[in-house]
C-alpha cells in the first residue's frame, strides 16, 4: 500500500496533565514522538504518502514530522469531530487505491504494520482491522471492544465488559470503503444499553457498518506488544515496552566515534552508545543501555535494567537509573538522585531525589522530592480520569508531574497523584491529590513563639 493517513486530531483530555502543550501523538517514546516512529514504520512497510490530520496543537505534530523521508499532506480538521469523518477529509487526496489509516496515538513494533498489510492483501477484505486480545489485568469497560473468533470481527461493542477484545487503532480499506464513511450515523452506536455515546463519529463505527452490509472483516493480532497512549500511565507503558523491544534486538555493542568510556566501568549488557558521549570512573551499567550523542555518565552513576538516555544528558554523582527507564534529552539526573521511569527532555533531578513516573518536559525537580509508591494496603491507586475512576494496569503508583511544573524542597508525593503543567507545589508539602495545572500551592504553617532565653537555663 501506498498511502497511509495518520489520524492527530483529537485533544487527548484524557491525557491530562500531557495534553496541555502538545497533541498526544507528539508524545515522545524513547526520545522520539510516537507519530514519527508511526510514520517511519509506515514507511519501512513500503508507504510511499502520508496523509496526516491534525487539529489540536497541530505544531507539534508538524514539528515531530519534520524531515520524514516521503511527502506529507496535511489536513485541518477543527473541531475534531470524530475519527471516520477525519478519514472522510482525507479521501479526495487518495483516489482509487488501498490505504491505510493510523491512529498517531499507537505504539506497537513495525511487524504489526506488516501484518496487517499481508493479512489484508490475502483476504481481499473491504477492511481489515488489528485488534488486541484483553490481557488480565485489562478492564474492558476502559476500550472500544469488539467479539473476535477465529480471526475475524464478529460484532463491535464500545465499553462493554462481555467483549474479547479491543480495537488497535490501525486498519487497511479498499477504496469502496466509501460507501460505510458515508452511512456513519454520527456517533457510535454499537454500545451496551445505557452505554451514551458521545456525539462523535466514531471510525469503529464503520466497521460494524462493514460487517451489516454482508463483508468480513479479518482481524489481526500486533506482534510483540501495542499500545493505545490514551492516558497519562500510557506514556509510561509505552516507553517501557518500546524500550524493551528495542533492548531485545540487540546482538552487539554499537559504539560511535569519540567515545570515552572508562577501564573502571563495570558494564554487563549489550550498549549502544552515540558519537560523542561518556561513560566515566565507578560507573555501573548492569543491563542494555542505550546513551544518546555528548551525553555523560559519570561519578559512580548506577544504571540497573534497560535504560534509554537521550543526547547530551547528564547522568552522574551515584545516581540510581532503575527499571526500564527513559531519560530524555538535556536532562540531569544528579546526586544520589533515583529515578525509575520516564523523564521527557530538559527536566532536573537533584539530591537525594526519589522519582518514580512520569517527569514531563523542563520540570525542576527539587532537593529530596520524594515519590510515594507503595500503599498501606498494598493495593494499585485507583485513579479519576474526567470524573471516571480507573485502575490502571499499568504504571497505577507513579507519579505523573506535568510538563514545566516544578517542586521545592522535601515535597513527598503519595502512589498516583497528578500535577498539572505549569504548577508549582512549595517546600514541605505531602501531595494526597491532583493538582491542577497553572497552580501555585504552599504549605501554611502555624508558628508558636515564646519568651527564650539564659534565664531558662539558671542564668
Amino acid at each position: 500500500m501506498k498511502t497511509a493517513i495518520i489520524l492527530c486530531a483529537g485533544a487527548g483530555q484524557r491525557f491530562w496533565p500531557y495534553n496541555e502543550v502538545r497533541n498526544k501523538t507528539a508524545i515522545p517514546v524513547m526520545n522520539r514522538p510516537n507519530v514519527r516512529w508511526l510514520a517511519e514504520s509506515l514507511v519501512a512497510c513500503g508507504v510511499e504518502r502520508l496523509i496526516v490530520v491534525v487539529g489540536a496543537f497541530e505544531a507539534s505534530v508538524r514539528a515531530a514530522l519534520q524531515g520524514v523521508s516521503v511527502p506529507i499532506a496535511f489536513i485541518r480538521q477543527n473541531p475534531p469531530s470524530g475519527t471516520a469523518y477525519a478519514v472522510m477529509s482525507a479521501l479526495p487526496l487518495i483516489g482509487e487505491e488501498p490505504f491505510l489509516v493510523a491512529y498517531g496515538d499507537i505504539c506497537t513494533p513495525p511487524d504489526t504494520l506488516r501484518r496487517l498489510i499481508e493479512t489484508h492483501r490475502a483476504s481481499g477484505a473491504l477492511a481489515t482491522a488489528v485488534f488486541q486480545p484483553y490481557l488480565p489485568q485489562h478492564d474492558p469497560r476502559d476500550w472500544i471492544g469488539a467479539y473476535v473468533r477465529d480471526g475475524k470481527l464478529l460484532r463491535m461493542e464500545a465499553h462493554s465488559a462481555d467483549t474479547s477484545h479491543r480495537l488497535g487503532g490501525l486498519y487497511a480499506f479498499e477504496p469502496a470503503i466509501r460507501d460505510a464513511l458515508n452511512a456513519h450515523p454520527g456517533l457510535m452506536t454499537s454500545v451496551p444499553v445505557g452505554g451514551m455515546p458521545p456525539m462523535e463519529a466514531e471510525l469503529a463505527q464503520t466497521l460494524q457498518t462493514v460487517l451489516e452490509m454482508g463483508y468480513d472483516v479479518p482481524a489481526v493480532e500486533p506482534v510483540g506488544f501495542l499500545v493505545d497512549i490514551d492516558k497519562p500511565w500510557h506514556v509510561w507503558e509505552a516507553n517501557a515496552r518500546w524500550l524493551d523491544w528495542q533492548a531485545a534486538q540487540l546482538e552487539r555493542d554499537q559504539i560511535g566515534k569519540e567515545v570515552r568510556i572508562d577501564d573502571s566501568a563495570e558494564i554487563e549488557g549489550r550498549l549502544v552508545v552515540e558519537e560523542g558521549a561518556e561513560i566515566g570512573k565507578r560507573v555501573v551499567i548492569r543491563g542494555n543501555a542505550f546513551i544518546g550523542r555528548q551525553s555523560r555518565i559519570l561519578n559512580g552513576a548506577i544504571l540497573q535494567g534497560h535504560v534509554a538516555i537521550g543526547a547530551r544528558s547528564h547522568i552522574k554523582d551515584y545516581c540510581l537509573v532503575t527499571g526500564t527507564t527513559v531519560i530524555g534529552n538535556g536532562c540531569i539526573v544528579g546526586h544520589d538522585a533515583e529515578m525509575d521511569g520516564v523523564m521527557l527532555d530538559g527536566s532536573f533531578l537533584f539530591h537525594y531525589c526519589e522519582i518514580m513516573g512520569v517527569v514531563g518536559q523542563k520540570v525542576d525537580i527539587g532537593a529530596a522530592t520524594v515519590c510515594g509508591t507503595l500503599r498501606f494496603d498494598d493495593g494499585d491507586t485507583v485513579h479519576t480520569v474526567r470524573g471516571r475512576r480507573e485502575r490502571p494496569e499499568f504504571g497505577a503508583n507513579g507519579t505523573y508531574f506535568g510538563d514545566f511544573s516544578r517542586t521545592g524542597v522535601n515535597v513527598i508525593t503519595m502512589p498516583g497523584v497528578k500535577i498539572g503543567a505549569y504548577s508549582c507545589v512549595g517546600a514541605g508539602i505531602v501531595v494526597y491529590e491532583d493538582i491542577p495545572s497553572r497552580k501555585l500551592v504552599l504549605l501554611k504553617q502555624e508558628l508558636v513563639f515564646k519568651d527564650w532565653g539564659p534565664e531558662r537555663y539558671g542564668w
